[in-house]
């Protein structure tokens, strides 16, 4: 008896020792182990980061499974809450699915998320909805009751999904622009209640751009980040990034940031600035949870340090394992 005790005893012990050797060190890459994630939009309010993540839940050899969108917070980049789904793509009671990439902003105390989904019948092709909360972590409900962008909108690519991946901006005189396109960057003004556009769409014609936008600002440099393609290699998407004076442009092409993801033909970049550190959030298919290995359909988010240069060009990222669980460098 003494013996077959001692034994649960020490099998307790190594199973303790073993779970406590596979946890994750907060910070590391990929930040979500539980969940396959992806296409990440990061918002700083007051001393939180809340990050918005599309779900993915692809099996086998399927594409995108996409059906609602997830939201974590974290105080210090490093340990992260989770807030459950914030919004299915069917609450747009106009779309049919497809829970794509989205991000949120806070404009006069409220949280206003715009989102990719399927249109109905009645506009076909993928479309993007602009939903609103009193909470970052919601619940959002549809703020208009149709779709604020719709394929018919924009007729330079010939395919249903050029309307997708927002990122929304508010410049320093208040003025937000939306931004997004796969194919051909669009782009437009939004009137005061952010849920209507506010003059013509406008494009830029970035030779290497693909999809999934973000647009930021530091000491007066207008930043484009996006997902890039070589048209002639046609290999998967890396991260470049452009600058310009002001949203309106000229953009100058200033490079690649990173290579591709792991596994992943698609990458997503996102952009924070948080108690004085810069964050680059992205995605690859470098996760596996159970029988389901990393694919197309099943990403999982990351983040790493982001550096300036002096003359305000970015440093180029290198994906890490560590990610943010090493302090910044000085």
């Amino acid at each position: 008896m003494y013996r077959y005790v001692a034994c649960l005893a020490m099998s307790a012990v190594l199973m303790s020792s073993a779970a406590m050797a596979q946890a994750p060190v907060p910070g590391t890459n990929p930040l979500f182990t539980d969940v396959f994630t992806a296409d990440p939009a990061a918002l700083v309010v007051d001393d939180k980061v809340y990050l918005y993540v599309g779900h993915d839940e692809a099996r086998g050899t399927e594409m995108f499974t996409m059906k609602d969108w997830l939201v974590y917070s974290s105080s210090d980049m490093k340990t992260w809450t989770g807030h459950g789904p914030i919004m299915k793509a069917t609450d747009f009671k106009w779309a049919k699915r497809d829970a794509w990439a989205s991000q949120v902003i806070e404009k006069d105390g409220r949280f206003y998320f715009y989102a990719t989904v399927a249109h109905d019948d009645s506009h076909p092709g993928m479309a993007i909805g602009v939903a609103v909360s009193d909470s970052p972590t919601g619940p959002f409900t549809d703020a208009r009751g149709s779709a604020l962008i719709t394929n018919e909108m924009t007729k330079v690519t010939t395919h249903s999904w050029d309307d997708i991946d927002p990122t929304v901006f508010t410049d320093d005189d208040g003025t937000t622009w939306l931004m997004w396109g796969n194919g051909m960057a669009y782009y437009a003004k939004l009137k005061p209640n952010m849920t209507e556009l506010d003059g013509p769409i406008y494009m830029i014609d970035l030779p290497d751009y693909e999809e999934g936008p973000w647009l930021h600002k530091r000491e007066g440099i207008y930043y484009l980040t996006y997902a890039s393609r070589d048209r002639i290699s046609k290999g998967d998407e890396t991260i470049s990034y452009a600058t310009a004076p002001s949203v309106r442009g000229p953009w100058t092409r200033r490079g690649e940031l990173t290579g591709s993801g792991k596994n992943s033909f698609t990458i997503h970049p996102a952009i924070i600035q948080f108690k004085g550190n810069w964050y680059f959030f992205y995605h690859d298919a470098g996760l596996t949870i159970g029988d389901q290995t990393g694919a197309i359909g099943r990403r999982a988010v990351r983040v790493e340090h982001l550096y300036y240069n002096p003359d305000g060009t970015i440093m180029p990222i290198v994906q890490t394992d560590a990610g943010v669980s090493v302090d910044p460098a000085p």
